[in-house]
């Protein structure tokens, strides 16, 4: 790393975190694509090292043009390995620009740097000395969106998310955009939080990968995603049940509409959740006595029993019975 970017990194994992982080908030700002192949964005790093103890830096190398944090990381490992055994064979390291090679893994030397000179840095006249008033810079900083970080940390803080879900969310401005969108569609954010980041990490996040898309193309809409969570959450959906309004609106969308467009869906497809004694008892009884064995077994202190119990008993439903109802009653049932 240069020493305008100031950390004195100790490892290469330390130093792709830096490149990831720096990366993250220049695509977060919009500054740039963050293309590490086209060259939207490329590391150089400057590696040296020093025997234990030894205040003093060693004979620094720089690796130029590092187009993947992977190649960071494998490029730093190579180069420190390599000054390591030529210092201890008794050698010299040599203030040089190297290039890294990733088919072969080792740096190559591409030209020598013997001092500052080298640099070819000298003063340009024609360019006076650049003063950023305060004021202008204070408007800028207020002009920028909340930053990853700061994301995270009200996460973590006003949504009580743990510090990865927090970090998950925050991995683009697109993700923690369409979060914040879902949010506002909730009638209590706070409460249906996880839920809300569970589905975009599990079944959003697998669907958008199985057709290689990004969550700004996503065909279900983020207050749509909303909708199933509050469906859930008042209990209209099972699990079950979410997963298959959320495919069934993934294959027909996308489409303009929030919440209401899942309702209309559930509705559509009848699949609101069977809830109530009054429904369920009739659907357990006819299971109970469909399944003298299973219920025999039960009793004599198999539990598997009362699974295989809870299992007939979606069927007849149709998967649409509420589970823990379902358990609850079936077991006050069983005795």
């Amino acid at each position: 790393m240069s020493e305008a970017a100031e950390p004195q990194l100790r490892s290469a994992a330390e130093a792709v975190a830096y490149a990831r982080a720096l990366h993250g908030l220049v695509t977060w700002l919009g500054i740039c694509d963050g293309n590490m192949q086209e060259g939207s964005f490329r590391v150089d790093a400057n590696v040296s090292v020093r025997p234990l103890g030894q205040k003093e830096f060693g004979t620094r190398a720089e690796i130029k043009n590092l187009n993947s944090f992977r190649f960071l990381e494998r490029a730093i490992q190579f180069e420190v390995r390599r000054q390591i055994e030529l210092i201890e064979d008794g050698g010299r390291v040599v203030q040089e620009t190297r290039l890294y090679d990733p088919d072969a893994d080792e740096t190559r030397s591409m030209r020598t740097k013997e001092d500052a000179d080298d640099y070819r840095y000298f003063p340009e006249p024609d360019l006076p000395p650049l003063v950023i008033d305060p004021a202008q810079i204070e408007a800028v900083r207020n002009d920028m969106p909340e930053l990853p970080s700061t994301k995270r940390a009200r996460y973590q803080g006003e949504l009580g998310l743990s510090q990865a879900d927090a970090l998950t969310l925050t991995s683009s401005l697109a993700s923690a955009q369409f979060f914040e969108a879902a949010l506002a569609a909730l009638p209590d954010a706070a409460a249906q939080a996880k839920t809300l980041a569970n589905w975009m990490m599990g079944e959003l996040a697998a669907q958008l990968n199985r057709d290689g898309l990004d969550i700004a193309d996503s065909k279900v809409s983020a207050p749509q995603l909303a909708g199933l969570v509050i469906r859930i959450a008042d209990g209209t959906l099972s699990g079950k049940l979410a997963r298959e309004v959320f495919h069934t609106l993934w294959a027909e969308g996308p489409m303009q509409g929030g919440p209401e467009v899942v309702d209309a869906l559930i509705d559509r497809q009848g699949l609101r959740q069977i809830s109530g004694d009054d429904v369920l008892g009739p659907i357990i009884d006819q299971v109970l006595a469909n399944n003298a064995k299973s219920v025999d077994e039960y009793r004599a202190g198999k539990e598997k029993a009362f699974n295989a119990l809870v299992g007939q008993v979606m069927k007849l439903s149709k998967g649409k019975a509420n589970p823990q109802q379902v358990n609850e009653l079936l077991r006050k049932k069983l005795g």
